[in-house]
């Protein structure tokens, strides 16, 4: 379909289009990769993409070697494995391939296969970044196969310390992939369940995005359209998986959540982070979760924006109208009310709180959170107790 081929340079240059897949060869030549290493998660090993892909590497005269050893909630175990894959092929790049984990620790691989610091030194905290050696980070080819994390176009990369159970978000302005290459085809095998998961994740990167403060007109354009797109095909990419108009669309709202959360995110990250760090819950299924609960929180912050987003979205009722319109949402997409209903308890309540309120996160949330707020938050998700959690 013509209507969804384009090539795109913001934030980087993105080959998006059914199809385009066949163009990971040159692709690489011209983020000067000649021996790739392919990076994608265990679920993806033996799949049809994946061997297609390693195939329009291998036809384009490139010599590529596959590591697949990526939990779904990815570790620094995970990211270390990569780079030793990497050192023994030899390897000049990375094609970081298929959803948020493979994307991730892709990225990392790239970025640590040349540094002499922990991976920890790195994290998204003021300028750590500039401790890198930025001219040892290797260059980076993104293929996303879901339409969720939008990790393709972003800067930044998350993974778990299996020592403290803690998900830590590593940043460094090279992590931003030279190439993107955007093929909706590639999504069409996802299950409904994680086609709205992935959605959901892309779902808060926007509403996150438009809620964080601070004077940022061109990612709360992409934020505000972007969940505009998630709204209308989101449940026509989980009702017919082989819609490829709404697997497009999907695929171009979810980069267009993670270009727009350069303004920040919020407490539904700084929510599901430590969440999936201790229990290995999907992350998107987690966002969409605890999404209501802190709206509700945000409340004094974000009602006026709400109200017209609303409106614009042609939800009646205001804000109380779009909180209205996420639940019925979540029903209608396979996400539980309830943090319980994902095995999540409140013996451990104090300590995600403390880690939540630690989360980079957390600074681009619209309200000031603390501990105490988090601890209140958490244990109106588990309940599911909407009132609890009302600011």
């Amino acid at each position: 379909m013509s209507t969804y081929t384009a090539s795109w340079n913001y934030p980087t240059r993105v080959l998006f289009g059914p199809g385009r897949i066949a163009e990971l060869g040159s692709a690489c030549e011209t983020a000067g990769i000649r021996r790739p290493l392919l990076v994608t998660d265990a679920r993806l090993r033996d799949a049809d993409i994946t061997a297609r892909a390693l195939d329009v590497l291998t036809r384009a005269g490139l010599e590529v070697a596959l590591f697949s050893d990526v939990k779904g909630n990815p570790t620094n175990a995970n990211v270390e494995a990569g780079v030793e894959a990497y050192r023994a092929h030899g390897a000049d790049g990375v094609v970081a391939f298929g959803g948020g984990s493979g994307l991730d620790v892709g990225k990392l691989v790239a970025l640590m296969v040349g540094q002499t610091r922990p991976i920890w030194d790195f994290e998204d905290i003021g300028d750590w970044w500039t401790r890198a050696d930025a001219a040892k980070i290797a260059p980076i080819v993104a293929v996303p196969t879901t339409a969720g994390t939008g990790s393709e176009v972003g800067r930044a990369a998350v993974v778990t310390n299996e020592e403290t159970h803690d998900k830590k978000i590593i940043f460094h302005p090279k992590l931003l992939p030279a190439v993107v290459v955007s093929d909706p085809e590639l999504t069409i095998g996802l299950p409904p369940k994680l086609t709205a998961w992935t959605g959901f994740d892309a779902l808060a990167h926007c509403l996150e995005a438009f809620s964080a403060p601070g004077f940022h007109p061109i990612a709360d354009g992409i934020a505000v359209n972007g969940a505009r797109l998630i709204k209308t095909w989101l449940p026509r990419a989980v009702a017919d998986g082989t819609d490829i108009e709404a697997r497009a669309n999907m695929l171009a709202a979810a980069s267009m959540g993670a270009a727009a959360f350069q303004k920040g995110l919020g407490a539904i990250h700084s929510m599901s982070h430590p969440i999936g760090a201790q229990y290995d819950t999907h992350h998107g299924l987690t966002n969409g979760v605890v999404m209501p609960y802190v709206l509700l929180a945000n409340r004094p912050a974000i009602e006026e924006r709400f109200t017209k987003l609303a409106r614009s979205f042609e939800i009646d009722g205001g804000f109380d109208g779009f909180i209205e319109w996420v639940l019925q949402f979540r029903r209608d997409l396979f996400v539980a009310h309830s943090l319980s209903e994902l095995g999540v308890d409140d013996r451990n309540v104090a300590e995600l709180a403390v880690k939540a309120e630690a989360d980079p996160s957390t600074g681009g949330n619209p309200v000031p959170m603390k501990a105490a707020d988090f601890e209140k938050l958490f244990r109106a998700a588990i309940s599911g107790d909407l009132d609890a959690a009302r600011a």
